[in-house]
């Protein structure tokens, strides 16, 4: 499953997909199936979040934190990992900062993952990326009672 970066619909593609670089359904786009997390403004949050038949992942982050540029490419590489099976955004804080706030974002980086329309697990802070990955698999089979921190 894939998120179409122009118009936010979600699109079944086989993953790799078959010859030529796969189009939306709805708006023609070309599609990205790397798995590269796609930045997203609030609404646009909102919307993929309720409407997504796979698990989603967010950073919210600013280009002036250091442990959210040094989360970056481990943040890249598990979405590239998991593409298809997990939808992976980004959010600036800075930019929207009124989304940070009514999702009661105190600290950043936080990750949050969203399944089925709610949060399921936050996490601040930096973590490895065998360790992102570990958090995601908890979270996803239920999880443990120290998951959200």
């Amino acid at each position: 499953m894939f998120r179409c970066p122009t118009c936010g619909a979600f699109n079944r593609v086989p993953h790799p997909p078959p010859g030529g670089t796969p189009t939306c359904g709805r708006c023609h786009g070309a599609l990205d199936t790397s798995g590269q997390p796609q930045a997203v403004g609030g609404e646009e949050l909102s919307r993929a979040v309720v409407s997504s038949p796979v698990p989603v992942l967010v950073d919210l982050w600013a280009p002036w934190c250091g442990p959210c540029r040094a989360a970056a490419p481990v943040f890249d590489a598990v979405g590239r990992a998991q593409a298809g099976r997990l939808i992976v955004l980004k959010l600036n804080t800075d930019e929207h900062p009124e989304t940070a706030s009514s999702l009661g974002v105190r600290g950043i980086p936080t990750f949050i993952l969203y399944m089925g329309g709610r949060e399921v697990a936050r996490r601040s802070g930096m973590m490895p990326r065998a360790e992102l990955e570990q958090w995601i698999l908890d979270a996803q089979q239920g999880g443990s009672p120290g998951m959200r921190v």
